[in-house]
């Protein structure tokens, strides 16, 4: 099967480039049926689909078409696609220093998104990382470098290959922002102090306005920056608060807004920090250097340097420095940080290791099959920034809050200050009032409630090897209702062995493996692998394939010596003897696949395969029904087969004998009355993957296109972070909701107390900060998450033990 390739031509100055994530494709014939339709649309000038990524790259008119378009025009087609953010390995990716709150970050994000030539902007503050998507030639680093300057704040190009140059927090004691607040602090006590000693009034006014300088300039520049942005966030509130303070001459209650202001952001941050070195922990689990093996030799060279297909020495102890396949040597390696399985692994020859695992107390020669900046921990890093910088419908619905509430506030503000004196006097006591109400109003607490819980979150789940691809995976995982399996690779092991083949017909039983080998052997469905192995492992020589084809639900068809020799169910065949169809009830009956392989003229033999259950199958069903979800299996394997693997499962709602698009259609019919999870190893069921409200993709530790297409990815082949998952997400989603009401709730009692006139600005000051602080405490919980329930030992030495081809006699 042949991977299609287009070559882009050259584009106009109008000219955008976009990637789609496209799923449900078969063959590179989908692949070309899909370039050549997005080819036709108006407005398109090249078109790239690559059908082993599951991506479409395209390039277009700006003034012609738009991104929705193109994936309107894929899903007219009958695929899904979504559009797909630069990765990023490909996108511009930017630290960014100085932030002090979320609102920073936002007034940041709308000035870089005035830049020409910009596609997408998003800046995360709780990462301190901002990811741009460049539209067009027009954008260049220096220009959203300056944007970010011109606000007052610091940005750096990072390198998305260099790992090691994450945002990492600095020692906290070092930090200019605790240094000046410190200071500041320290002045207003003196001021605090001269006053309550009857000093001189002009002389307390010195420390007090010094203090407010101190703490005030970066708050003021924010919130000036914000102003010529067309925002009005927190940093305006808190600096006309304290200016309007010390207009009706409260310097101490002006001072005391900006002290008690800077020290709640500074404590925020620090806070943050943690959130902040849950990434750096993964980044540190690469070694800097490893032991390449060239010429004879045995050299020490930086890991990035290191080649694919290199061989790399890994001793006893050490960490595994880049993806790879064992080729000497066996061992046991810690595989936790990335699939978040507590148990080692026994590795040996053909055997797989990730970057970042520990080995054990034997040497490995390892063939490297990725460079350090496409391992699979490397992926892993940048998803969860990616993820950490998305946006879920409940973090955007209180953005669109803010961005109403705020203006509101002020024009009431404006009002009492202005308005009610007229009617009832006493102007400096209704001024400090609007004062006061500026500072209650101040949206910190409701604007950080959604983004820390998530990035705490994420960060939590990526050490127990689930990835959540964003916010809006989170909150939809905390809504489903009902979870649909995958039977093959998802409830069963996902190892399936042949146990007999039988020939029917002219040809031996070798014969028959060896051309059903032939067919399957670029095929990637696990059944298809298990053919090939068992070909291998007997030693059978393969004849030539041509025309090979996958036929989705039915099995696979090619020319082999001259005529199509087809291989899969009965629905490949016209018509299926008595006597073969009792042997394939006897197989199913015992839990087993039977594969047909013959020509149009006749059938040849049954293959009979075996994929055992997992052994935390029912305990995964039985976790999952206590969570009150219903648990369906959907297979496209015959009825007895599916009914004896869903009753070792617990699994009562079965849907058997499914194409593809019927898997579809089951997850549609489910979602009719509920949200639907549907989990899957992405082979044979990227469809109803990407049809249902969350698509979860199992053991994707080395495959990009799974990854790449799910909403929850689990990098490990353990079943049972499922459930982990699931109750993460609601955990995540019930902080957001406690932290959405204390912040409200705490807004309208100091609304109340206003009016009864039992505030005052710090004292208010002190209340916004206080429950900035609380909503950041109650997020960082989930930090402390408890770890993934361990999952009995494996083994992974390589290659399949070889399974016997048995000669059975034939029948008719």
């Amino acid at each position: 099967m042949t991977t299609p390739s287009t070559t882009v031509d050259p584009v106009s100055s109008g000219t955008a480039r976009c990637r789609l994530d496209v799923t449900g494709m078969d063959c590179g014939d989908c692949a070309k049926t899909i370039e050549a339709s997005l080819a036709s649309l108006p407005g398109v000038e090249a078109a790239t689909v690559n059908f082993a990524r599951g991506t479409a790259d395209v390039a277009y008119d700006l003034a012609t078409t738009d991104r929705p378009a193109l994936v309107d025009r894929v899903k007219s087609l009958g695929y899904g696609a979504r559009e797909n953010q630069p990765p990023a390995s490909s996108g511009w990716l930017f630290n960014v220093g100085g932030m002090d709150c979320g609102d920073c970050a936002k007034s940041i994000e709308a000035g870089v998104r005035q830049i020409p030539g910009l596609a997408s902007a998003t800046i995360s503050f709780a990462t301190g990382t901002l990811t741009v998507a460049p539209a067009d030639d027009r954008l260049t680093h220096e220009a959203v470098i300056a944007a970010v300057e011109k606000a007052g704040y610091r940005a750096t190009t990072r390198d998305p290959s260099a790992l090691a140059t994450a945002n990492v927090p600095q020692r906290w004691w070092r930090s200019r922002r605790v240094i000046e607040t410190t200071l500041a602090a320290l002045l207003w006590l003196v001021g605090f102090g001269l006053e309550r000693a009857g000093a001189p009034r002009a002389a307390s006014a010195i420390p007090f306005l010094a203090a407010m300088a101190l703490a005030g300039y970066p708050v003021a520049r924010a919130g000036w920056y914000s102003v010529r942005v067309r925002r009005a966030d927190m940093n305006l509130l808190m600096t006309i608060a304290a200016v309007g303070a010390v207009a009706i001459g409260r310097w101490d209650e002006g001072s005391s807004v900006l002290i008690l202001f800077a020290i709640g952001l500074t404590l925020q941050n620090l806070t943050l920090d943690r959130t902040r070195r849950a990434i750096q922990a993964l980044v540190t689990l690469t070694p800097a250097e490893a032991t390449v093996k060239r010429d004879g030799n045995e050299q020490r060279v930086p890991v990035a340097q290191v080649a694919v297909g290199e061989l790399v020495l890994v001793r006893p102890g050490e960490r595994v420095p880049v993806d790879g396949v064992v080729e000497a040597g066996r061992s046991s390696v810690d595989q936790a940080t990335i699939t978040g399985e507590s148990i080692p692994v026994d590795v040996g020859p053909d055997g797989s290791v990730f970057a970042g695992s520990i080995n054990g107390d034997g040497a490995l020669d390892v063939r490297t099959t990725k460079l350090a900046s496409d391992t699979t921990l490397a992926r892993i890093i940048h998803l969860v920034e990616d993820a950490q910088a998305s946006r879920a419908p409940a973090q955007a619905f209180v953005d669109r809050f803010a961005a109403v509430y705020t203006p509101i506030v002020i024009v009431a503000a404006v009002l009492i200050a202005t308005a009610v004196p007229l009617v009832v006097g006493d102007f400096r006591e209704w001024v400090f009032k609007a004062l006061v109400l500026l500072v209650v109003a101040c949206p910190c607490a409701l604007v950080i409630s959604t983004p820390v819980a998530l990035v705490a979150a994420i960060g939590s789940a990526s050490r127990r090897g689930v990835l959540f691809k964003g916010g809006a995976a989170i909150e939809a995982l905390a809504t489903v209702r009902a979870v649909a399996f995958d039977k093959t690779g998802t409830l069963t092991a996902g190892k399936p062995a042949v146990t007999t083949v039988l020939p029917t017909g002219r040809r031996t039983a070798e014969e028959v493996l060896a051309r059903a080998a032939a067919v399957e052997r670029l095929a990637s469905h696990p059944l298809a692998r298990a053919i090939v192995e068992a070909a291998r492992a007997d030693g059978l020589t393969l004849p030539a394939a041509t025309e090979a084809r996958s036929l989705p639900g039915r099995g696979a068809r090619a020319t082999v010596d001259g005529e199509m020799v087809l291989v899969g169910s009965r629905r490949l065949f016209d018509t299926v003897p008595p006597a073969i169809e009792q042997l394939l009830l006897a197989d199913e009956r015992d839990g087993k696949t039977a594969i047909l392989v013959g020509t149009s003229s006749g059938i040849e033999g049954i293959i009979s395969v075996a994929d055992p259950l997992r052994e935390q199958s029912p305990n995964v069903v039985q976790s999952l029904t206590k969570l009150g979800l219903r648990v369906v299996m959907l297979t496209g394997d015959n009825r007895h087969t599916a009914a004896r693997i869903a009753g070792l499962a617990g699994v009562t709602d079965v849907r058997a004998d499914l194409l593809p698009e019927d898997k579809v259609t089951a997850v549609q019919a489910l979602q009719q009355g509920m949200p639907v999870a549907m989990v899957g190893d992405g082979v044979n069921d990227a469809p109803a993957l990407a049809t249902a409200n969350v698509g979860i993709a199992m053991g994707v530790g080395g495959t990009d296109a799974a990854i790449e297409a799910a909403d929850v990815a689990l990098i490990g082949d353990d079943l049972a972070q499922v459930p982990v998952a699931v109750r993460l997400a609601r955990r995540t989603m019930a902080i957001i909701r406690q932290n959405i009401a204390a912040s409200l709730l705490v807004k309208a009692v100091f609304l109340v107390l206003i009016f009864l006139g039992v505030t005052n600005l710090w004292l208010a000051v002190l209340a916004d900060t206080g429950m900035a602080l609380l909503v950041t405490f109650n997020s960082l919980r989930l930090l402390r998450a408890g770890p993934v329930p361990a999952s009995p030992a494996r083994s992974d030495p390589g290659s399949p033990s070889v399974t016997a081809v048995h000669q059975l006699a034939g029948a008719g």
